[in-house]
């Protein structure tokens, strides 16, 4: 499944104990956003798999936490 790249890129992110500014400029990989605009067009066309939109849950958790660890990132270094 597609999903475990997204959650080990984040996880091997998280892993490597980046700085806080290196978390506010954390990007998923191409390959990541390419699947979620996929999933986001299949969605849009009403075409998404049961197994796909379970997929694009987890992409929107992953959002989720990041967004949260950016926050977190902003205040540490006094922004």
């Amino acid at each position: 499944m597609v999903t475990y790249r997204a959650f080990d890129e984040v996880i091997d992110f998280i892993t490597s104990l980046p700085k806080p500014e290196q978390v506010l400029a954390y990007q998923p990989s191409a390959a990541s956003v390419e699947r979620l605009e996929v999933l986001l067009e299949k969605k849009r066309n009403g075409q998404l798999s049961d197994e796909e939109t379970h997929e694009l849950d987890q992409y929107l958790m992953i959002e989720h936490m990041m967004r949260i660890a950016r926050k977190k990132a902003k205040k540490q270094i006094g922004e």
